[in-house]
């Protein structure tokens, strides 16, 4: 286990304010400058059920949560069952002696105290954050004072529980976990956060989508800020409808971007074709989850990229990107919008639950964020489908004063359908030139990402970066790691110096589809692969023991 660590572990059902007492614990350690890793792990019910929330911090970088805990307080009698033995070598548990009788730790009457105040169910939250207070020795007024600031609705309330709580546990728990200040303070974000952000940063103008954990709270942080950057935010009736209104949006001209899982990109198939044929620049978000049909709704899994990658029928130039922080899928997102509407193509930014939803410390600078701009057009007649030497064609948008044609149905260069084989062809080269197009722009882009410069050698991308990068800082060991940002085009211009080796491959799926990846296009073959696909992301000590195992 690294140095200076600290988890804090919260349990209880739904409803008892678990995610949000982790989100406010976060915030206590992130204005300590230390950095910050939140994951939640709920099942798909409103109330009930068993849901965690549990932070890790440090002085230096995190990039992972770990189980063992030092601190865990068990709302219910399930939560202390599961993480009783989940403690650090320090750790402590502090239960609920309301929920549960002759527990081993700190007890104390949480709901009893909870009871003396409107809806006890929804303040237990408070009474964890107030225990985490107190182990960090702060006195009875600061917490007050900051759990105000946390709680703002029925602020007082809040206080006079956590207050009493505070008091039962003080004895026991006061300034019992000493930690360190960090370097410096950082936001908190979530994956979804950072991307509604850098999409913003490159001008987004319409966001459509069909609630579908885990991209749903993308729409909701979008939808709150709709009114402050001029944004159109639509939940229409299904999927279908959120693909093709996005399409329409962009041919008049709104950045749009739209947001699923993999369920519902599967209802976007066709949509994502009538993309490819009528070039328009569509930006589509998955976040993934466990499959196939509705699977395990509210955990992760990378077991879409094979299906992202080849998404809709059909040949046509799309661009598969998968960030590996949270930091990064700000910066990519912005990236995205931007080359599909300069190449005029679709693409699909791929993210996994523990990716999108979980939130840790980041540094995000938009000063040097693209604004995605469409090619104006040529002089002379205009022809939305202009056969250019790089395959993009000028665009107009109405009003223009010209007809403008977009069709699904092949076309020649002023979008008129046609059947005949010469330009059915031609139409084919022109938009495949486009994507030769790309490359060379990607070429001038960092499209890998290479973290070390001697050791054993490391492939993986996406959220299971994170996880590989905090592995390596528990072995306290040098590696190489390399995280392809773009999976299609794949970058083999920058990986063909990797071409013969043999590297450990680390990914989320069953069948090995990155690994697979590598071997397709690269002729790569792995020495290992270490995957996990039961839902739940890698942990960080265990993680480094299988790859220490394979070095």
């Amino acid at each position: 286990m690294r140095e200076d660590l600290f988890t804090f572990l919260v349990g209880g059902e739904a409803g008892h304010g678990v995610k949000k007492a982790g989100s406010v614990a976060a915030g206590i350690f992130a204005r300590m400058g230390r950095g910050v890793f939140q994951m939640d792990d709920y099942q798909s019910l409103i109330r009930g059920g068993h849901n965690f929330s549990v932070v890790s911090t440090a002085a230096g970088e995190i990039s992972s949560h770990y189980l063992k805990a030092n601190l865990t307080v068990a709302l219910d009698a399930r939560s202390y069952q599961m993480h009783r033995k989940h403690l650090a070598e320090d750790g402590i548990v502090v239960f609920n002696a309301d929920a549960v009788e002759g527990g081993e730790g700190v007890g104390l009457p949480m709901t009893a105290e909870a009871r003396k105040f409107s809806h006890p169910e929804l303040i237990l939250g408070v009474g964890a954050v107030a225990v985490l207070a107190c182990g960090l020795g702060w006195d009875k007024d600061k917490t007050g004072q900051f759990v105000g600031e946390a709680y703002p609705g029925g602020a007082e309330s809040n206080i006079a529980y956590a207050g009493r709580i505070y008091e039962l546990a003080e004895s026991k728990l006061k300034g019992r976990f000493e930690l360190t200040a960090g370097e410096r303070r950082r936001p908190v974000l979530s994956g979804n956060q950072a991307i509604g952000l850098g999409a913003l940063a490159a001008g987004l103008d319409a966001y459509f989508a069909y609630p579908m954990t885990p991209a749903s709270p993308l729409l909701h942080f979008l939808a709150e800020r709709a009114e402050e950057f001029g944004l159109a935010v639509m939940h229409p009736e299904s999927e279908v409808a959120v693909a093709n209104m996005a399409i329409g949006a962009a041919a008049a001209g709104a950045r749009a971007m739209v947001g699923t899982s993999g369920g519902g990109l599967a209802l976007m198939d066709e949509a994502l074709s009538l993309a490819g044929m009528t070039e328009t620049p569509l930006l589509c978000i998955l976040g993934s989850r466990p499959g196939p049909a509705t699977g395990v709704p509210t955990y992760t899994e990378q077991g879409d990229l094979k299906f992202a990658l080849h998404k809709g029928h059909g040949e046509f130039p799309r661009i598969v990107a998968a960030p590996g922080s949270i930091g990064e899928a700000g910066r990519l997102a912005a990236e995205l919008l931007d080359l599909v509407w300069r190449f005029q193509t679709p693409a699909i930014m791929i993210t996994e639950k523990h990716l999108a939803e979980s939130r840790m410390t980041v540094e995000l600078d938009f000063k040097e964020a693209p604004w995605a701009e469409a090619v104006r057009p040529q002089e002379g007649e205009y022809r939305r489908y202009r056969d250019t030497e790089d395959g993009i064609s000028p665009v107009l948008f109405p009003p223009s004063g010209q007809v403008i044609k977009w069709n699904s149905y092949e076309h020649d260069e002023q979008g008129i359908t046609t059947e005949k084989a010469e330009i059915i062809a031609r139409m084919h080269d022109k938009r495949f030139r486009k994507g030769e197009s790309l490359v060379r722009q990607m070429k001038e882009l960092r499209t890998v990402n290479v973290y070390g410069q001697s050791g054993p050698l490391i492939f993986t991308y996406g959220s299971s970066t994170m996880s590989v990068l905090e592995a390596l800082r528990v072995l306290k060991t040098d590696a190489r790691v390399v995280q392809p940002i773009y999976l299609e085009p794949l970058p083999v211009w920058d990986l063909e110096k990797y071409l013969g080796s043999a590297p450990i491959v680390v990914e989320q799926s069953r069948t090995g589809q990155f690994a697979s990846l590598l071997r397709e296009k690269l002729d790569m073959e792995p020495a290992t692969v270490i995957r996990r696909y039961d839902g739940r992301p890698f942990e960080p000590d265990k993680l480094a023991r299988k790859i220490e195992e394979v070095i």
